[in-house]
């Protein structure tokens, strides 16, 4: 993070918080951290690759474009994505078949959430729209912001907006069954937090805690703090928690938005390790390795059971990199120019490039059985199935 925009940042922040004036500096709620970023460095070159491993590109679609922090839903052998201009879309993983498609009639700012049968989206009037089948079932005005994707889960929608308040509905009639709103600081983050399903235990990231709390009453069963915000202003103690989360059994992992990376027992409600580390966006990994890029890009491996670093490199500094998925014996990272990147889980090393539309890739990758979904900023949906 450049020290001259952190200064200016939090000069803002401190004339906001002691004068209460919003105009110039943001709102106090939902803070977007790509603002602090101007003059970016050079990217690094990208090094010449030689295949070690077979990968293709399967099947494409494409979707207005995606302007807002979408997350791909999947669903046993179905994608569901969804484009700026209000476009919901269905998949068939194996071969990009279109199962439905819909149109909520109004812009994006967070989606999508499915179950495979409803998909949930939120606009940027803040409705929360829920669609079956490519129809629209019900709408429901939101209080706040929304960038994370809804939870559709047990026949309930879970939605966070950017000022930490989680509310619950009846994803058959859109009845608001709870929500939980807690004290919270004055700043807080607009991106894409926590909101996950564990066990009967809805996740969700309240700051810098991963909070367990009862899907049926709204109550918090338990929460786990997994970084120590530090810093002089509000803006360096931003530490909420960045979606998506990683789980392997009983261990949830997550990145705290510029403060460390860390791992929990959600069983125990116990925190298993933390390291300080920069970074703004989601970490990757499974039940051996986590992966995830720190503020400049540059890439780490900690061993999940320990947080010990595995490896580390330098050969995509600067290059805006997705946020990682972990697949087989790779773990695969986009970045800005559409580049899919598959290196090697226990070195680093790049195993294989492949190519999309030239525009940036967006969000984390997902996977549904063998096949591997990346996003791009023009709407590109490629499916690559790594061989």
């Amino acid at each position: 993070m450049m020290a001259g925009a952190m200064v200016r940042r939090a000069a803002c922040a401190t004339a906001v918080l002691s004068l209460s004036m919003l105009a110039g500096c943001g709102s106090l709620s939902g803070l977007n951290p790509m603002s602090w970023f101007s003059d970016k460095p050079k990217p690094a070159e990208l090094e010449a690759v030689t295949p070690k491993i077979a990968g293709r590109q399967v099947w494409a679609a494409r979707v207005d474009s995606v302007q807002f922090p979408m997350a791909v839903a999947v669903s046993g052998a179905s994608f569901t994505a969804a484009g700026t201009d209000g476009t919901v879309v269905a998949l068939n993983a194996d071969d990009g078949r279109e199962l439905w498609r819909g149109n909520v009639g109004e812009r994006l700012s967070a989606g999508v959430g499915s179950d495979g049968r409803f998909a949930a989206v939120v606009t940027r009037n803040n409705e929360l729209v829920v669609m079956e089948a490519g129809a629209l079932k019900w709408r429901q005005a939101l209080s706040s912001r929304v960038v994370a994707a809804p939870l559709v889960a047990g026949e309930r929608v879970f939605v966070m907006g950017v000022d930490r308040a989680v509310h619950a509905f009846d994803v058959l009639d859109g009845r608001r069954i709870w929500s939980l709103q807690r004290p919270g600081d004055a700043l807080t983050l607009a991106q894409p937090g926590v909101v996950a399903a564990f066990k009967d235990t809805l996740l969700v990231g309240q700051g810098a805690r991963l909070t367990g709390v009862d899907p049926v009453r709204g109550t918090v069963r338990w929460e786990v703090p997994l970084a120590s915000p530090r810093g002089t202003n509000e803006v360096e103690r931003l530490a909420d928690l960045v979606g998506p989360v990683v789980r392997t059994g009983d261990t949830v992992c997550a990145r705290a938005f510029q403060s460390a990376v860390a791992c929990a027992n959600a069983e125990r409600a116990s925190l298993l390790w933390s390291k300080n580390v920069g970074g703004i966006n989601a970490v990757g990994g499974d039940a051996e390795f986590l992966f995830g890029g720190d503020a400049s890009d540059r890439v780490t491996a900690w061993r999940t059971a320990s947080g010990d670093v595995a490896w580390t490199h330098e050969r995509f500094l600067n290059r805006g990199l997705s946020g990682p998925l972990s697949v087989g014996k790779t773990v695969v990272f986009g970045d800005f120019e559409g580049y899919v990147h598959f290196l090697a889980r226990e070195t680093g090393e790049t195993l294989l490039r492949l190519p999309t539309d030239g525009s940036a890739v967006v969000g984390t990758p997902v996977r549904s059985g063998t096949t591997l979904l990346v996003t791009t900023r023009n709407g590109g949906l490629f499916a690559f199935r790594p061989e």
